[in-house]
């Protein structure tokens, strides 16, 4: 099966920081992947590369087989890619409703309000389209940026510590969010929580000191010695 993602030599240092060096990363459709690794291991720098919200120093890009390599950040996102963030990146004086409706309104749909209630439904705000973006709880404005996410329709989600600030309670009803849009969307995860990693992830790579420590399934991963070294001196 054809890669949907495929970096190669993937680098990006910042004088004498290695943020990403020469990392090899391939992703394939339909799937949930864990990216893991301490603090500092360069997690959000690779992704993103990924996304287009920075440009590498070396190194390729390829989505479904076109080198996207040095294309911008909003071509990369019509051609599917979307990116929730580390800290929420929503509109914060608009509704609830309006941040998703900008997301929509970009995918040239005609149903615009359909889709956003639709979307919103999805993630759990329905009841609160009319409220403020910035009055919501914090775990609740991750979920309204997911919601801004899958307005996207996304081939590749991306998403960069989504349960942080969530309740126990809400954590359940995210996984079962996740596991519904696949194999449609696929889904690459940036998490702490490895309870919700080793759940969720079909595949998990481990990053260390900006390169690839280890990659496989759950099981290979929590038996790994590395990656156990890894985390206990983190």
């Amino acid at each position: 099966m054809a890669a949907l993602i495929e970096s190669r030599n993937l680098a990006l240092h910042f004088g004498g920081l290695k943020a990403v060096d020469g990392v090899d990363f391939t992703l394939q459709p339909g799937e949930i992947h864990g990216l893991i690794g301490p603090n500092g291991a360069g997690k959000t720098t690779f992704v993103s590369l990924l996304s287009g919200r920075r440009l590498p120093q070396s190194g390729t890009i390829h989505l479904a087989g076109e080198d996207i390599t040095r294309l911008p950040a909003h071509l990369r996102v019509r051609r599917g890619i979307a990116y929730t963030f580390q800290i929420t990146s929503i509109f914060p004086r608009l509704s609830v409703f309006d941040n998703v409706a900008l997301a929509v309104q970009s995918q040239g749909v005609s149903d615009l309000s359909g889709k956003t209630l639709a979307a919103l439904a999805r993630v759990g705000l329905e009841g609160l389209e009319e409220q403020e973006a910035q009055t919501l709880s914090y775990g609740h404005q991750r979920l309204l940026e997911l919601a801004m996410g899958l307005a996207l329709n996304p081939k590749l989600l991306i998403l960069d510590e989504p349960t942080q600030g969530l309740a126990a309670s809400e954590i359940q009803g995210f996984k079962d969010l996740v596991r519904s849009l696949v194999p449609a969307t696929t889904v690459l995860l940036i998490e702490h929580n490895m309870e919700v990693v080793m759940d969720l992830a079909t595949r998990i790579t481990v990053l260390t000191f900006g390169r690839v420590l280890a990659s496989g399934t759950p099981a290979e991963i929590r038996a790994n010695p590395s990656v156990q070294e890894a985390y206990l001196g983190a």
